[in-house]
């Protein structure tokens, strides 16, 4: 049986297909090997301490970032980056640290473990989720501004995955 073409119009309307390769990237990143190993070799065990420093570093920036901004946001959470109905703008608590915390909690840890484990591969995989969630964030950014005027002053201040960074131009 085919699908009507209206249906196949609704579904990416608001983000869907962005949801589907963000769940694809976090699967990959999950089930991909580390390479090259290094765990047997001299330089992973003297590396140990900035190893662990980057692991640490990435779960409690990750933690305090998602958690933060899930509590934040908690009416208004939806995997979808096109906003619920009858939001409204969020600017305080982590959200006037960075705009995008959910987003930047996924890297932080990634980022961390790639350092941990010294793998090139999770290095690769993490940049490659950095310029995902940059076009993410951007498509839903366009839907804020649509709704929420004031969005453009607020991202002039705070920067989108890290304090200071990435602020759009007044």
């Amino acid at each position: 049986m085919e699908t009507p073409p209206d249906t196949l119009k609704r579904f990416g309307r608001r983000g869907e297909y962005l949801v589907v390769i963000q769940m694809v990237l976090v699967a990959l990143y999950i089930f991909i090997p580390a390479w090259p190993d290094l765990r047997s070799g001299d330089l992973y065990q003297r590396l140990a301490l900035l190893r662990w420093s980057a692991l640490l570093i990435g779960i409690v920036v990750g933690a305090i970032l998602g958690i933060g901004g899930s509590l934040n946001i908690r009416k208004y959470l939806t995997p979808l980056p096109y906003p619920v109905d009858n939001n409204q703008l969020v600017d305080s608590g982590v959200y006037a640290l960075v705009r995008h915390p959910l987003y930047s909690a996924q890297l932080f840890a990634a980022a961390g473990w790639a350092i941990f484990s010294l793998s090139l591969t999770h290095l690769i995989v993490t940049l490659v989720a950095l310029i995902f969630f940059n076009y993410k964030a951007s498509k839903e950014e366009a839907w804020l501004m649509e709704r929420h005027p004031e969005y453009r002053k607020y991202a002039s201040r705070v920067g989108k995955f890290v304090p200071g960074f990435g602020r759009l131009k007044a």
